[in-house]
């Protein structure tokens, strides 16, 4: 049997890299920290070209019926080049809800225009993990009120998918009722919302909306921890590239004992991550009844391995490590955001021992 990755996989992730290597540059990157949001649009738009938005909708709806490991590796990639949008993370979640918690009608519909590009789905399920104080939805008859937090994949959604607790619902954006806020977070590279609803006409999902956000849930959490190693896997390629440029004492610092230990740990820690998280997203289709708890896992554990790395990257570069020259602080807040979203490590933590009766 082998255990990596096929061909066919290697040249999807290949592929979305090469086109990131230029749409997501340093400086594209810093741009869009400052508050140009031309780049959200080319980014869409080159994702759309390379047919990212088909990889999890079904063959029979206009997809290409792939699975969350094919979306892990363009997650991984996502991270690796800071790319300034939420969408491959939020579109995979909301394709997740869709397909459990939809009717065969609704499948049709939306994954359809999904697949078409058509509709960019923003997602909001954070109170089903735990909201803060004032937040929560509730559903009267067609007619949504109260408040989504940390809503995922905003730039340039035209449609949200939020949840009660019980029901899945779709709202557009442009709903009377529905007001946003912009959330100031320490991650400049993606923009999250909170919603505000005052009776907005949505459309319910017909399936078990419980079960519907339970997997989008695990999925989300597995891509973030994709995101993450390949956040991380960056960050320690540009220690080791910074340890051997830079010279004390007329020799490269990378060939001082202690910066060699640092690297090495950094490379020891972060190489078993990888397969953690790529069986952690082929247990989304494959492995039902481990599927919640390998997302767990690879959500805690990389929460801290990429803490981390991001520190033990800045602490290679010394000085520079701080400045905006190098826009290292663009990776170290990522992760430190993915750390936090749809749970924090010790949230998670908690939650795979209650999955496996410890707690």
């Amino acid at each position: 049997m082998y255990f990596g990755l096929s061909e066919d996989q290697t040249m999807l992730q290949d592929s979305v890299g090469r086109f990131l290597e230029t749409a997501s540059e340093l400086e594209l990157v810093r741009g869009f920290a400052e508050g140009d949001a031309a780049l959200a649009s080319n980014l869409q738009h080159g994702l759309m070209e390379l047919g990212v938005p088909l990889v999890l909708v079904p063959e029979e709806y206009g997809g290409l019926g792939m699975g969350v490991l094919e979306a892990a590796l363009i997650q991984e990639a996502m991270g690796r080049h800071v790319a300034p949008t939420s969408f491959t993370a939020a579109y995979a979640m909301a394709v997740i809800g869709l397909r459990e918690a939809g009717s065969e009608q609704q499948k049709s519909d939306w994954l359809g225009q999904i697949a078409g590009g058509q509709t960019l789905m923003g997602v909001g399920v954070t109170e089903a993990i735990g909201g803060r104080e004032g937040a929560g939805l509730t559903l009267d008859g067609d007619k949504l009120s109260g408040r989504a937090s940390f809503v995922l994949g905003a730039d340039l959604a035209t449609h949200f998918m939020l949840t009660t607790g019980a029901e899945l619902v779709i709202v557009a954006r442009d709903a009377t009722g529905l007001s946003e806020t912009a959330l100031t977070t320490i991650d400049k590279t993606r923009n999250v919302l909170n919603l505000d609803l005052d009776g907005v006409a949505c459309e319910v999902l017909h399936g078990d909306g419980k079960t519907g956000v339970a997997r989008m849930i695990d999925v989300g959490r597995v891509l973030l921890a994709a995101d993450s190693l390949g956040a991380a896997n960056m960050m320690l390629e540009k220690a080791v590239d910074y340890s051997k440029d830079r010279e004390q004492f007329n020799r490269p610092i990378g060939s001082f004992q202690a910066v060699k230990h640092m690297c090495a740990e950094m490379a020891a820690k972060l190489e078993p991550c990888r397969s953690l998280v790529w069986y952690a997203a082929y247990a989304q289709d494959h492995v039902d009844d481990e599927a919640a708890l390998v997302s767990c896992l690879a959500k805690s554990h990389l929460a801290e391995v990429g803490k981390y790395i991001a520190r033990t990257s800045t602490e290679v570069h010394g000085g520079m490590g701080f400045t905006d020259l190098l826009g290292l602080h663009y990776w170290f807040k990522r992760i430190g955001a993915n750390r936090q979203l749809l749970g924090g490590p010790e949230a998670v933590r908690e939650e795979a021992a209650k999955l496996q009766g410890w707690a």
